[in-house]
């Protein structure tokens, strides 16, 4: 009984002893004047302080999967240089982004997270839990500038936008789509195909695009162009090429198509119509050709009219044979595809479908049929 006895009060001993390397182990880790810490680690195992920051956490793990609110509203979230993990916990609760700043700063500092948060901008909601914060805090959000082209601009109209939704002046910019960018150093392949006095005009690809702050005009291009080398993937040049059109004359058909079409189902059926009709040796008869001829800075796309297929023009495809000398605007994906991979079709004109008015057409195989739906809607523009 007596090495019993002995046996339990070395065990309360031991035990004490533990206890109170780990209270000092606490105070040290937490005590030190100007916010440093004295580690206590045994044969590099954790410290006595990760030990009760580790018990905190596991006592309080369903708070820190419970987000702090329902509203999933998006926010920037900016930390500022020389701010400390309990600053920005604080802050985080203050934005209603956390519920509770000291389980926050426990975490991050438990998990090692504390270092790891990045000066920058963050989107952050409510309904993110401390865990997902604290990831998301590890890699910051440098300012940027974000830029939508939409599909069947013009060149002249791309530039507006740039300079309307980033810091690139529209002068700088639509100097270099015109000429400049022959000294850009671009080395995408399809620009061989382009004519030595052509601008890019038709292949500013149309899409949204993230710039740095501190992008140029050159950058942008540079985007714009490696989008559409992208996206003109090798099937679709042999597709072309197939049909006897190089990649600036596929780019120059599906600029006319994007103009056209309103219904995603009537691209390819409407290139079908004007591959037919360059196979049959006729004048292709676009309108939105006359109307690229006939725009200004008052109204890059003025209404059509039957006197306008008189103009004298190299765009005007009423009195000048093949494709227009270039694109007339940037074509999307769909117009580009439609005119790779046209439909199988034996018309060879359409016009507005009157009678609807949903942006649809109405296709004829001969001239006949086409002049006969040309009288039903009235003999307006066809």
């Amino acid at each position: 009984m007596k090495n019993v006895g002995r046996v339990v009060a070395f065990s309360g001993a031991l035990m004490a002893i533990v206890i109170t390397v780990a209270s000092v182990g606490w105070f040290f880790t937490y005590s030190v004047p100007g916010g440093g810490s004295i580690s206590l680690g045994l044969c590099g195992l954790s410290s006595p302080g990760d030990f009760f920051i580790r018990f905190y956490l596991d006592a309080r793990a369903a708070e820190l999967e419970q987000p702090a609110g329902s509203d999933d509203t998006l926010v920037t979230f900016v930390v500022e240089p020389g701010e400390t993990a309990a600053e920005i916990a604080v802050r985080l609760k203050q934005e209603g982004l956390i519920s509770d700043a000291e389980l926050f700063r426990r975490y991050v500092q438990y998990h090692g997270l504390d270092a790891g948060i990045e000066v920058g901008e963050f989107t952050l909601c409510q309904t993110m839990a401390i865990p997902e914060i604290a990831q998301a805090l590890q890699q910051g959000q440098r300012p940027e500038q974000l830029v939508t082209i939409q599909e069947g601009l013009r060149l002249e109209q791309v530039a507006a936008v740039v300079a309307d939704q980033t810091n690139i002046p529209q002068d700088e910019f639509l100097a270099l789509a015109t000429t400049g960018w022959h000294d850009a150093g671009f080395t995408f392949d399809f620009l061989a195909d382009l004519p030595p006095a052509a601008t890019l005009e038709g292949f500013l690809f149309p899409e949204t695009y993230r710039l740095p702050e501190e992008a140029t005009g050159v950058d942008l291009l540079s985007r714009m162009l490696g989008t559409l080398d992208a996206r003109l993937t090798p099937e679709m040049r042999v597709a072309a090429a197939d049909r006897g059109l190089s990649v600036y004359e596929l780019v120059s058909l599906a600029a006319i198509v994007e103009r056209e079409a309103v219904l995603a189902l009537e691209r390819p059926v409407i290139a079908g119509v004007y591959h037919n009709r360059l196979e049959a040796g006729w004048f292709l008869g676009a309108c939105p050709t006359v109307q690229y001829a006939m725009g200004t800075s008052d109204n890059w796309w003025p209404q059509f009219t039957l006197e306008a297929t008189e103009l004298d023009s190299p765009y005007n495809t009423y009195r000048n044979l093949g494709l227009p000398p270039g694109p007339i605007c940037s074509p999307g994906l769909a117009s580009i595809q439609a005119s790779a991979y046209p439909a199988d079709t034996d018309y060879y004109f359409f016009l507005v479908d009157c009678a609807k008015n949903d942006g649809s057409h109405l296709f004829a195989v001969t001239e006949e049929e086409h002049l006969s739906n040309y009288r039903m809607c009235g003999g307006g523009v066809p």
